[in-house]
């Protein structure tokens, strides 16, 4: 008689799930050389290959896509049980990834909702650059991350128009050269400067920080300007009405990654809420005032 392991089939679903070894030993808490241990023994006790690992990337052979079936079924049918007889809530921690300048108006409402269906589970929330974000990610340091890019990636959720940004009623958006401020990572640095490099506007950096803070202080002081998805400003800052003297910026695609494959009912929750909250909240050209328009 052989028998199957639980907790050897939740590794597998995660190598399956997550394309690879390495973010399935993050995503479970356990080493990789752990998780490898583990799909090591399943193929042994099974007598088959459930990965194809040819390639540059992990792929389940047929038997792997066969068994990965029923290894939900029975990973599924194991935690109903727990709940059941336990009568256990949904308890533990996930990681949720989003850049500074997207947390508000959205992910606080979230969380809250989140709280409220899962009362016991711990949410910790990070904010860095997309970069660093997407980076932590692939190591399986999060479980979901949001991202402000403008090429796809992950799961679209919403575009959201790129403003120029300064203090109310500021005018150092009017001088030459024009001051700019902005991170050193800050993904809407380049569209900026490219936009302004091509419109023949001269500009110079304002300061050189990693610190969001300082600059809002410094464009809040008139002393520059800077670059923000409409709508996600703090109230000490207004979009410039520059009346079409500072380049069009675009849009910026506001992506999520990690709820493509069976992340799990929390994850899966999370996720949900979060498409609800940025699908909700979209941009229009109101052609009377001659700009874009957030709807929150």
């Amino acid at each position: 008689m052989r028998n199957l392991d639980v907790t050897t089939l939740r590794s597998f679903m995660a190598v399956a799930d997550l394309g690879g070894v390495t973010k399935a030993a993050g995503f479970l808490n356990l080493t990789q050389s752990a998780v490898s241990m583990q799909l090591k023994r399943l193929e042994e006790l099974l007598g088959v290959s459930l990965l194809d690992r040819s390639g540059r990337t992990i792929a389940l052979t047929a038997e792997g896509e066969q068994l990965l079936g029923y290894a939900r079924r029975m990973v599924a049918l194991n935690d109903e049980i727990v709940r059941r007889l336990s009568h256990q809530e949904y308890e533990g921690e996930i990681t949720l990834g989003v850049p500074h300048d997207i947390v508000y108006p959205v992910v606080p409402r979230v969380l809250k909702q989140l709280k409220a269906a899962f009362p016991r589970m711990r949410v910790q929330l990070l904010s860095e650059h997309t970069k660093f974000l997407k980076e932590k990610f692939e190591k399986g340091e999060c479980d979901l991350i949001l991202t402000t890019e403008n090429t796809a990636g992950g799961e679209e959720l919403c575009r959201m128009a790129l403003a120029w940004i300064g203090a109310p009623g500021g005018a150092t958006w009017r001088r030459r050269p024009l001051r700019f401020a902005s991170g050193r990572y800050c993904l809407f640095r380049p569209l900026a400067l490219n936009g302004l490099d091509e419109a023949g506007i001269e500009w110079e950096n304002a300061l050189d920080t990693e610190s969001d803070r300082s600059i809002e202080v410094t464009v809040a002081a008139d002393l520059a300007v800077t670059t923000m998805i409409e709508g996600t400003k703090p109230p000490q800052l207004e979009v410039i009405d520059h009346g079409g003297a500072l380049p069009d910026l675009g849009e910026q695609l506001i992506n999520m990654y990690g709820a493509e494959k069976n992340p799990g009912e929390v994850i899966a929750q999370l996720a949900e809420l979060l498409r609800h909250g940025f699908r909700n909240t979209h941009t229009h050209y109101d052609a009377d005032q001659n700009r874009r328009v957030v709807s929150l």
